[in-house]
Formats: C-alpha cells, structure tokens, sequence
C-alpha cells in the first residue's frame, strides 16, 4: 500500500496501556504508535488481547490505567472536547460488520451521517450514493443485508464506516471466516478505499501472510505488550525468537509433519498460552 506522506507526530497513540478483567491481566504494558497515512496491523497469537486493545484505542472500553493519544490530545473523561473530536473522524469496523438487517444498503450507509452529524439531508444522499459508487454497490442501494453476498456485506460495512470521511478507521478482524481469495478481496478493498478516501488504519488480524503483504507497519501483541514493531521486512528478517516462532509456524508444522512421516519423534509441544 502507498501511504500518503505521514508528519512526524502520530495520528495515534498510547503510552503504558493497561487493561484486566478480573484477576487476568490481558494489557500489561502497552505503548504503540500509529503514523498518519499508514496501515498498522496488529498480529499476535490468538488471545493475546489484540481485539482488546483495538476496543481500548476505539474508546469502547476504558483501559485501566495509561493513557491513548489522538492528534496529540489525550482521550479520556476529562477531556470531553477530545474525546468528541475522536468519534466524528474515527469509524471502527465491526468483526461481524454490524449491519441492521432491517434498513436497505443505503439506509444503513446513511445512518451514521443521520444520527450523528447534522448535514443537510442533500449532501447526505451525495455522500451515500458516492461511498456506494466508489464500493461498487451503487446497484443495490434497495437490497438488504440479507440478499447481499458475504463479500458484499463486506464492501457495505466498509462504505458505511467511511462515509462520515474518518480520519482513522479501525478494523477487528475484518477477513475473519473468510477463505484465501476473499481474505485477498478485503485486503486489496482496504489497499484501494485507503487510496480514495486517504484515512489511517489499524487493523487486528490473524493473517500474516496478507497482513505482510498488504500493511505499512506490524506490531506483535504477546504477554500484554507490544513484543515487536516494524515494517513487513523487519518482520520478516529478524531472529527474535519469539516473533520467529509465530512468524514460522507454518514452516514448523511442515517439519513436524515430516518427522512424522519418517517415523521419528518431535519435541514437546510448545506452550499455546
């Protein structure tokens, strides 16, 4: 992905992040910065809090303790001007993509325009028939949910979540359920929207392969901390024996299956926490 030129100050940020249920502890110690422009994709093994910290950058749960920057501004409740400014160019993007079954395609592009800003309904109908043009959905702004395909469903959400113009969109796990080629599909949709409408991204995904592929950025989640941050070639390359194991796990598996077909015997079987 081509990244617009990104200023020296993160867009977003957090310092020392927290978060607990309970006696778990899921964010230890979390500082990441995300520049304007690029796409970030966090990655980790699963239930390492990455759909958690997402949930904490969007301000849909509190973290504990520490603190997230947006524009430089802390979001919290003591800064109810910030936190406002946060949600008119933030969208976030739903695992399930959180369609109302009940509203037609348009309808459900329209609904964050309506409820949440008060432009006149004119450029309302232009900002929805102009999200669906450039998500090629102009033809079943009538259909519901239900008559769309998956993929579909996909390009609807993500229309529905630009069409406020965000600055920064933030995607939990936007290619899950999905098989190789549609996985494709939704990265390259979020490589061309990116190019149309311009915004920053962070996105939580348990693809490597395409997240290596398609994103500016990694940062690896494991033990409540940010382990790794890098570009997709200093993923690639380093010999951290950590990142190597997640990174290599495929390449592990293919060599165990070997082993196994030779007869031999395999090492104790790494610890999944």
């Amino acid at each position: 992905m081509s990244a617009p030129a990104a200023s020296s100050s993160p867009l977003l940020s957090t310092r020392s992040l927290q978060k607990r249920f309970g006696e778990h502890v899921v964010l230890s110690d979390v500082s990441l910065e995300v520049a304007r422009g690029e796409v970030l994709a966090i990655v980790g093994k699963s239930g390492t809090g990455k759909s958690v910290l997402l949930k904490c950058l969007a301000r849909v749960l509190k973290p504990d303790s520490g603190s997230v920057l947006f524009d430089g501004q802390p979001l919290s409740r003591g800064q109810p001007e910030a936190l406002a400014a946060f949600r008119r160019r933030c969208s976030y993007l739903f695992q399930g993509n959180a369609l109302l079954d009940s509203l037609t395609a348009w309808e459900n592009v329209a609904l964050p325009l309506e409820q949440t800003t008060l432009i006149p309904k004119p450029e309302i109908r232009e900002r929805v028939a102009d999200a669906l043009r450039r998500l090629e959905l102009e033809n079943d702004a009538r259909r519901y949910p239900s008559q769309l395909s998956g993929g579909m469903q996909k390009r609807l959400a993500l229309a529905r979540a630009l069409v406020t113009r965000p600055e920064l969109v933030l995607f939990d796990e936007p290619t899950a359920g999905l098989d190789p080629l549609r996985r494709n599909a939704v990265f390259t949709l979020i490589a061309h929207a990116r190019r149309e409408f311009g915004f920053t991204a962070v996105l939580v995904t348990h693809d490597l392969p395409e997240a290596l592929a398609a994103c500016d950025h990694l940062a690896f989640l494991d033990r409540g901390r940010i382990h790794f941050a890098g570009t997709p070639e200093d993923f690639r390359a380093t010999a951290d024996p950590v990142v190597a194991a997640f990174r290599d796990s495929a390449a592990a598996l293919a060599r165990s299956v070997a082993t196994l077909r030779a007869g031999g015997a395999l090492e104790p079987a790494e610890d999944l926490g």
